[in-house]
This record gives C-alpha cells, structure tokens and sequence, in this order.
C-alpha cells in the first residue's frame, strides 16, 4: 500500500451536499465526499448506511434526491446524455455478485464492453478480453467456460476483468471479497493494488473486509448519521470517538486484522 498525498486539483470525484431519500426514509442527507487520484479510497459503515447507494449515485446508476456529484470535473447529472456516457467509459464498476451474464461463457461476457462501446468487432473484442482475462489473474482455458461452472473467486475475477475492459481510469468495488475463502479474499487484495500500481487507477471500494482495509487502502471513510462521519488513513480513523468505529475496528476481528497488517510490515522490514 503507498500513501497518497493529493492537491485540490488531483480530486478526480467530489461529492458535495449529496440527498438520497426513498419516500419517507432518508439515506444520505448532505454528504460531502472527496476521492483522491491514484489512491484506494475504503467505504464502510453499519447495515443501512447506504454504502452501494453512494457507490451507485456516484456511477450514475442512481439519480441522487439533490446534491452535486463531479467526476474528472463534470457534473454527471448535468451532462447530455452523449457527453454523460463519455465519463461513464472512463470507470468501471465491479458488482458485489459479479453480475455476469449467465448465457454467456466468460471471455463474451468479458468482450461485451468492447464490442458494445467500442465497437471492436467480436474476434478483436475477444482477443483483447483475453489479456483482461490475463490481467485479473484467471488461468488459460477459463475463457470458455460459463459462470455458473466457475468457483466464486473465479467469478469476481472475471467480473474484474469485464470492469477493466474499456481501460478505465476509476475502479468501483462493491464488496469484492464478500463471499470469498481468507486464502481467495487475500490474493484478490493482492490483485487489486497490483493492478491499482501497474496501471496507475483510483479504486472506490465498498467493503466491510477488515483485512481488505488494512491491506489495500490508503484512506478510510466511515458513514454515519446519513453522512461521512470521518476519512483519513485507518490508524486515524480507527481513533474517532464513536461507539460504531470503536466496535468495528476494535473488536476482535479487527485487532486480528491490524495484528497481521503490524506482522506483514515488520516482515517487509527484515
């Protein structure tokens, strides 16, 4: 994980005075949110919180009550449509079951973004889904096979893969180790600062993974109160006087989590 020292200018997503309401119950009520270029930004709160409803605001996805949301210096809900879809190629969004098509083997599914908004023809959408492939780490021969024969990990990866096929700038996460193995979650975590490093992306990542936290990213935000509570590097975070951050980062499950992150850096130190 390296630390990521950003100037005003270097915020590729702002979100400011964010509403979402669903008929009497308000979710967000002006939240303010900035995401940093180059850095892996962790979301968390308790149940109900509207971590994937910010996610999904933010992605245009989901239309916000009121508020302003900016990417790359764009107000997305104030674009024409045409000039919308061009910011929107820039991220890609990976979903919390991977949403792939079932009637689709992996590497069309992973080509289907290309072929769509690209407009590659489907033998080059098919090579070139094949080093997405590659890149998220899924061995050879895995191309033809359909979701529902791949093991869970192997359905993130490829969902990963799809999200990485218009080559885009911001990668959204939506609890991308949620329903894996430790051995499986861990090595995803290993992939996603890997390829953060290697092409140089800003990852949102919605996760309630402790040890996701502790590996990958460099700053935290806490929602709460139907707002961001507090956002800064974990050790910090995990500091803040409330009852919520207390447990959660405290508990058992959390001290594991920073005793094998102490462990890992002491290592690296040696």
């Amino acid at each position: 994980m390296s630390a990521v020292t950003a100037r005003p200018q270097d915020e590729v997503i702002k979100v400011r005075n964010l509403v979402n309401r669903f008929g009497s119950q308000t979710v967000h009520e002006q939240l303010d949110l900035d995401v940093r270029r180059g850095e892996i930004l962790g979301v968390v709160g308790g149940s109900g919180t509207g971590k994937s409803v910010l996610l999904r605001s933010i992605v245009g996805l989901l239309r916000p009550t009121s508020g302003q949301v900016q990417v790359f210096g764009e107000d997305l809900l104030n674009l024409s449509p045409e000039r919308r879809s061009l910011v929107e190629r820039r991220f890609g969004v990976l979903f919390q079951n991977g949403a792939l098509f079932s009637s689709l083997n992996v590497v069309e599914n992973v080509a289907m973004p290309l072929i769509e908004h690209a407009g590659l023809g489907r033998p080059d959408a098919q090579q070139l889904a094949g080093v997405k492939l590659a890149l998220a780490g899924l061995p050879a021969g895995t191309e033809t096979k359909y979701p529902a024969e791949l093991s869970g990990g192997m359905v993130k990866r490829a969902a990963l893969a799809r999200s990485l096929s218009l080559d885009p700038e911001i990668l959204f996460l939506d609890e991308p180790t949620a329903g894996l193995d430790p051995i499986s979650a861990a090595a995803f975590d290993q992939l996603i600062l890997t390829l953060r490093d290697a092409l140089g992306l800003t990852v949102f990542l919605v996760t309630h993974d402790l040890d996701t936290l502790y590996t990958t990213c460099d700053r935290v935000a806490v929602l709460s109160q139907k707002k961001v509570l507090v956002i800064g590097p974990i050790d910090e975070v995990a500091k803040t006087d409330d009852a919520w951050v207390q447990s959660y980062f405290h508990g058992p499950r959390g001290r594991a989590a920073e005793d094998a992150r102490a462990a890992e850096l002491s290592h690296e130190v040696k």
